[in-house]
């Protein structure tokens, strides 16, 4: 939180794992979506704004994958409590599949208790092609201070949730064999073959941290939501027309649109990528599937793997389906001049404000 820029490392870092680890897996979407014709720039069809919410909802899922399967047991475990400065950090694993376990680490303020419980949010980690992070950078245990959110929220009075994601720190590839990008690319095309995404089983994973964190008897059940930067950005609005429990969604510098990603030839996280969905819109239309709960995006204009131009155009289309569903208030976004792919000083007071007006 300390930071207010990438380094130039940082920079170079998140363009090379996209050249280098998204290539082999995007000819799989091709693949499935036909045989591109050369540059251009997508024709989104308009029927996000005319089909009924229930209507597009399933059809988003179908798109996804499918159904999710039946919620196994979560059979929490704990593994280990370190105690912080008003503050503790319980490292546990629960389940998201039959011997199925996800790694995450659980802030909870000192005041916090059975008795006196206290909102919940989930914070989904970035990508940045650093596999060996993922639940450890947001819980302030490791990389950059810029994205230590989890501690700053837990200080604000939230008990915080940050999983591992597919591929990330604890859930690299467990027999050893494939390092990285490797392992997300084997792990996509495992879904391709079953016809599914990613996001699928993205999507799969973030409802079972809720389950879990709704359970908890320190949490209020009614008051949860999630943040993420990055990719994290796109899980959360991904995750969120699927599951009414999350009250309050804060994405930051992350909604490449698929007419943007194609007309600037952009390589971005999987999970970006739904198969089909541009029959029926593009991302900004499964964000705009949150009304009327609460959505906040932040934005850095010169942010390239979300063209501004682009972006604009879509909270547009966001701003719409808010209106239509007697929600306006609660959609807010805010671009910020000058600033690119960061969690800037400014974008974070307007998450913390978001959390406390929806969330108190």
């Amino acid at each position: 939180m300390e930071q207010d820029a990438f380094s130039p490392e940082q920079t170079s870092n998140r363009r090379d794992f996209m050249k280098a680890q998204l290539i082999g897996g995007l000819s799989a979407l091709t693949a499935m979506s036909g045989p591109a014709t050369g540059t251009y720039t997508m024709d989104i069809p308009a029927k996000a704004g005319s089909l009924p919410k229930k209507t597009l909802l399933k059809h988003y899922q179908t798109c996804l994958g499918g159904p999710f399967p039946a919620p196994v047991p979560l059979l929490p475990v704990l593994r280990e409590t370190m105690q912080k400065e008003g503050y503790r950090i319980e490292s546990i694993t629960y389940q998201v599949g039959q011997n199925e376990g996800v790694p995450a680490l659980l802030l909870v303020p000192d005041h916090v208790t059975a008795t006196r419980p206290a909102p919940g949010i989930a914070v989904w980690h970035q990508h940045n092609g650093e596999y060996h992070l993922g639940k450890s950078e947001p819980a302030g245990l490791a990389g950059n201070p810029m994205h230590h959110t989890a501690v700053a929220l837990v200080r604000e009075g939230y008990v915080v949730l940050c999983p591992d994601a597919l591929c990330f720190e604890e859930r690299q590839d467990p027999t050893g064999k494939l390092k990285d990008g490797d392992y997300e690319r084997f792990e996509f095309l495992r879904q391709v073959v079953r016809g599914r995404s990613m996001a699928w089983q993205n999507v799969l994973e973030m409802r079972r941290a809720i389950d879990y964190l709704s359970g908890r008897p320190d949490v209020i059940s009614t008051r949860i939501g999630c943040y993420g930067h990055s990719m994290g950005s796109t899980h959360a609005w991904l995750a969120a027309p699927l599951d009414a429990r999350l009250k309050c969604v804060v994405g930051n510098c992350c909604l490449p649109t698929y007419e943007a990603i194609e007309e600037a030839h952009l390589l971005h996280c999987f999970p970006n990528f739904v198969p089909g969905w541009s029959q029926y819109g593009d991302t900004p239309d499964i964000a705009a599937l949150i009304a009327p709960r609460a959505l906040h995006l932040n934005f850095g204009e010169e942010d390239g793997g979300s063209p501004i131009d682009s972006v604009r155009r879509g909270l547009i289309r966001i701003e719409k389906a808010y209106h239509q569903a007697g929600a306006s208030q609660n959609f807010t976004s805010f671009i910020e001049a000058g600033k690119g792919h960061v969690l800037s000083a400014a974008m974070w007071e307007h998450t913390k404000a978001v959390f406390a007006r929806h969330l108190r």
